[in-house]
């Protein structure tokens, strides 16, 4: 019975401690989110033994989880859902059925998941896209671009691009009775990145007439040059998305080539003849003080020029939006972006909302003080969170009032 007891006691130990996670003072619910956070470590240690031992690749073992999300397009009586393809992409399309007074506003959205996971099918942005068609009584197009690893960028980019584009056309917003002056891109995580871009390389295409009205940013990656912002210092360990993840997510979107990630992980992979773009992303002239903390800033420490010509995408602005230049970001839209405290990617969203604002583009930035990266996809069943509701709602206000 001693023994027993002992072993009891032992595997309890070892469970509370795999389960402990240090919460921030000022978060709610942190036991939940303690039981959240332990359940994605273990699933990311369930990857990486998988993936030392060959069995499957991490992302692909992660991909299971996701899969299990998928939740068939159901309608019911305020939307219409329907899985179809635009351009040859699927996309899960939300169609309101209350009346309307005149033409609808739309939104194109671009779900998250490191380039690597997520479908518009999954529970959470079924929930999230369902909800925006029914209290803007817009039309919602909910992409599923094709992933990482089997695909790199910049298929991503190129089937987001090709959807909204396609979207675009006064024939398509036309069929579906949609106001041209009042069309949203948006996404969320690799998805802001995805929405950025796109609205970006909008102001290029002289074959699109139509121009957005809004564009809004769900904490985006934004950049891939300075993967030691405070940001990603002060959050390296910290709930759902830790630095060695978010490196794992950046890297895989390029190559499966394990150097880049290496070199990417001590921050040299930028070699010296791209320091020229180091200006658009010097978080010392960017963050506010209350940002910059303690934190000082250093020269960048460059990497050979071998991964650049090899992997030349991750030096792309349509991989990372915040490297164009000041010049080109004037003509963008109406923007929201939102930004979570306890966040790797928080100077991203933080340094993109300042240059905007400084080029004159009208800017909400919202900083959510007590969230954390992810937090917006926790509204409903167990996992649901208090946090999460607020930030949908914010979100939702935003695209209500400026739409």
């Amino acid at each position: 019975m001693g023994a027993k007891l002992l072993c009891l006691f032992l595997a309890s130990v070892l469970l509370a401690y795999y389960v402990y996670t240090p919460i921030p003072e000022d978060f709610e619910e942190p036991w939940k989110l303690m039981l959240i956070t332990a359940s994605f470590r273990a699933i990311g240690h369930l990857a990486e033994v998988a993936d030392r031992l060959g069995l499957m690749h991490y992302m692909e073992v992660l991909m299971l989880i996701t899969a299990a999300e998928y939740v068939a397009p159901m309608s019911d009586e305020n939307v219409t859902v329907i899985d179809t393809e635009f351009s040859n992409i699927a996309v899960r399309l939300y169609l309101p059925q209350k009346a309307s007074d005149g033409l609808r506003r739309a939104v194109i959205y671009f779900h998250g998941g490191g380039w690597c996971l997520g479908q518009a099918g999954m529970k959470s942005y079924d929930h999230l896209t369902r909800w925006t068609s029914n209290r803007l009584n817009a039309v919602v197009v909910s992409v599923s671009y094709r992933l990482a690893p089997k695909y790199h960028f910049p298929v991503q980019f190129e089937d987001v691009y090709s959807v909204t584009k396609f979207f675009l056309q006064s024939s398509i917003l036309s069929q579906y009775e949609v106001d041209p002056e009042r069309v949203c891109v948006a996404g969320d995580s690799a998805g802001g990145n995805l929405a950025a871009a796109v609205a970006q390389q909008l102001l290029e295409d002289t074959e699109v007439e139509t121009k957005l009205k809004a564009q809004a940013l769900i904490y985006p990656a934004l950049q891939t040059l300075d993967l030691n912002l405070p940001s990603y210092q002060e959050n390296k360990n910290k709930l759902i998305l830790p630095k060695s993840l978010m490196v794992k997510f950046w890297s895989e979107y390029f190559t499966s080539d394990s150097s880049l990630r290496e070199a990417m992980a001590s921050n040299r992979h930028v070699p010296v003849e791209s320091s020229h773009l180091f200006q658009f992303v010097n978080w010392s002239n960017l963050l506010p003080e209350e940002l910059k903390k303690d934190h000082v800033y250093s020269s960048p420490t460059y990497g050979s020029s071998e991964l650049a010509q090899k992997y030349p995408g991750f030096l792309d602005r349509r991989a990372a939006p915040l490297l164009v230049s000041d010049a080109q970001l004037h003509r963008l839209p109406l923007t929201y972006i939102l930004t979570c405290e306890h966040d790797v990617l928080r100077d991203d969203g933080v340094m993109y909302a300042r240059r905007l604002q400084a080029a004159g583009v009208p800017v909400t930035h919202d900083h959510i003080k007590d969230a954390f990266h992810g937090a917006i996809m926790f509204v409903s069943g167990p996992a649901e969170l208090a946090v999460g509701h607020r930030l949908l709602n914010r979100y939702i206000e935003w695209l209500n009032e400026n739409l």
